[in-house]
């Protein structure tokens, strides 16, 4: 089974950026694991939904408080999926996963138990 590992949390400042990555453990396993996406679970919050992407990157959507902030891109050639996360703000302190839905290839889920493969989280802390 493939296992997903996320990296590139850190800590920062109010308005600045990271670019998480999320790599597969098997090589050219990206193709298979069909939609994706980036959760993200604050402290004493639910895990929720951040951005998804389809199996080619043509199509990507994201929950409302960070569109035009953050992207989501993958690279199936390289096996990593990115999150670029720009002016980011103490909301958006929390862990963050990848995820993978095998089951769709496009018009990919919001909903956490569409997903079947995890990684183990990176954290990100923003600082006012």
């Amino acid at each position: 089974q493939v296992q997903l590992a996320e990296s590139g949390g850190d800590s920062v400042n109010s308005g600045g950026s990271l670019r998480l990555s999320c790599t597969a453990s098997k090589a050219s396993w990206m193709t298979s694991l069909g939609c994706m996406a980036w959760f993200r679970q604050a402290p004493g919050a639910g895990r929720r939904g951040v951005a998804t992407i389809d199996l080619l990157g043509e199509t990507t959507e994201y929950t409302n408080s960070v569109k035009g902030r953050f992207t989501i891109s993958r690279n199936n050639a390289k096996d990593t999926l990115y999150l670029q996360m720009n002016n980011l703000g103490p909301e958006d302190t929390a862990v963050y996963y990848c995820a993978a839905d095998p089951s769709r290839l496009e018009y990919c889920s919001s909903d956490i138990d569409a997903y079947k493969h995890w990684g183990q989280g990176t954290q990100v802390t923003v600082s006012s």
